[in-house]
């Protein structure tokens, strides 16, 4: 087991109606100033935004408002958000809905203190060393941003989708009601289903070698993922499905699915498919994270899987249930490379099988994706990731070049 650091400072309320109870609390932590960020409609359209104003109102809180952040949050509106905050002077950023929400709020935290252009932050030009506060009210389980330490943000002028990773920007609280995501879209449910999978993943393929008690923890979630996203999918209602869901989302991305798995330059996974991901979505803003991954990550698996094939036989075990043939047993014809090779192949189909019940895609063509776009790919990848990226498996920009086209 490798050493680590685990920080995880976010107070979670998390049960029916927290949306009601948000301004008692922040009010009680000494907050009495907050911008409100959300997205395109769906808090304004479900009431839940009213919900939150009216709780900020009774219990004496003050609140400016920041509205039409889209998915995959630009630039232009973490500046607008900063130009805000800073004529309100609030002392807290509010996030009323999911992942984009929450990030566009992480950013704009951390550029009212700062004198220069927050994008510096995304571009490794500047380190983050202050903040103001986050508590977010999550609508949709997916990225964990409600306790994460990233932030990813857009830029179209620049065609880049860039992250920042600090401590700081872990919110102070995050509230949580599984009954804000009722109606939530299959598409987006199945989505966030295969982005938290992801945050899992990224940190059990690092290339490290096993440490169990946390090799556990990373596929009892995965476990506790597949068993109540179909019940999602059937009844967008069933409350305790939604409500393990979301819990398991936050336990995705907060750190403790990765302990003792820290790599070099102290990441705590692999993540080339979530940089690779960024690119698709930076080229086309309509392709949604998790859709994405649910091409990409299979890809990566078959074309890396020889680097460690003893962590995807594990993940097979803990998470399908798949042992490769014995191939001394009685009647198996059959090699021990080609058995190991058989188990991994019946692993990552089984994983590919899961994305797609759930309504996810297989291929990049359902974006209407061509062998010539991968092209527009490979310079923003080479920006945000460099020319070798990857802890699993070094990857080259030939290799992530040939993983897109094997998705294609």
């Amino acid at each position: 087991m490798n050493d680590f650091s685990f920080y995880s400072p976010t107070r979670i309320m998390f049960g029916r109606k927290m949306a009601d109870h948000v301004g008692e609390h922040v009010a009680a932590a000494g907050y009495t100033s907050a911008l409100l960020v959300y997205g395109t409609g769906s808090v304004v359209r479900t009431g839940t935004l009213e919900r939150v104003k009216a709780s900020l109102d009774a219990a004496g809180v003050a609140h400016v408002e920041l509205g039409g952040v889209r998915p995959n949050p630009e630039i232009s509106s973490v500046r607008e958000g900063l130009r805000i905050a800073r004529e309100a002077n609030v002392d807290l950023i509010l996030p009323v809905g999911g992942g984009s929400a929450i990030d566009c709020a992480k950013a704009i935290a951390l550029g009212i203190p700062y004198d220069g252009d927050v994008w510096d932050f995304f571009r490794k030009r500047a380190t983050p060393a202050q903040r103001v506060d986050v508590a977010c009210v999550l609508t949709l389980p997916a990225s964990g941003s409600e306790a994460s330490n990233s932030c990813v943000i857009s830029n179209d002028a620049e065609h880049l989708k860039c992250g920042c990773n600090t401590d700081l920007n872990r919110p102070v609280m995050a509230f949580m009601d599984p009954e804000l995501t009722f109606t939530l879209p299959p598409y987006q449910t199945a989505a966030g289903i295969t982005d938290m999978c992801a945050h899992i993943m990224e940190r059990f393929f690092s290339g490290q070698p096993a440490v169990p008690v946390t090799d556990n923890i990373a596929c009892g979630l995965i476990r506790a993922i597949m068993d109540a996203a179909p019940r999602v999918m059937e009844d967008p209602q069933d409350y305790d499905a939604r409500a393990n869901i979301m819990w398991a989302g936050t336990l995705a991305h907060n750190g403790i699915a990765g302990l003792g798995l820290g790599c070099a330059g102290g990441r705590d996974g692999d993540w080339s498919c979530h940089g690779m991901e960024h690119e698709l979505s930076a080229f086309d803003v309509k392709i949604t994270h998790g859709a994405g991954l649910a091409v990409l990550f299979p890809a990566w698996m078959r074309y890396v899987w020889r680097e460690h094939p003893e962590r995807f036989l594990e993940f097979g075990r803990q998470v399908f249930g798949i042992e490769p043939v014995d191939p001394e047993a009685d009647g198996a014809d059959i090699t021990p490379e080609q058995a190991i090779e058989d188990a991994v192949m019946e692993t990552i189909d089984e994983l590919q099988e899961f994305f797609c019940s759930l309504g996810m895609p297989r291929t990049l063509a359902e974006f209407g994706m061509k062998a010539d776009d991968i092209d527009t790919l490979m310079p923003g990848l080479k920006i945000t990731r460099g020319e070798v990226f990857g802890n699993f498996k070094k990857l080259t920009l030939d290799d992530a070049r040939a993983i897109y086209e094997s998705a294609l």
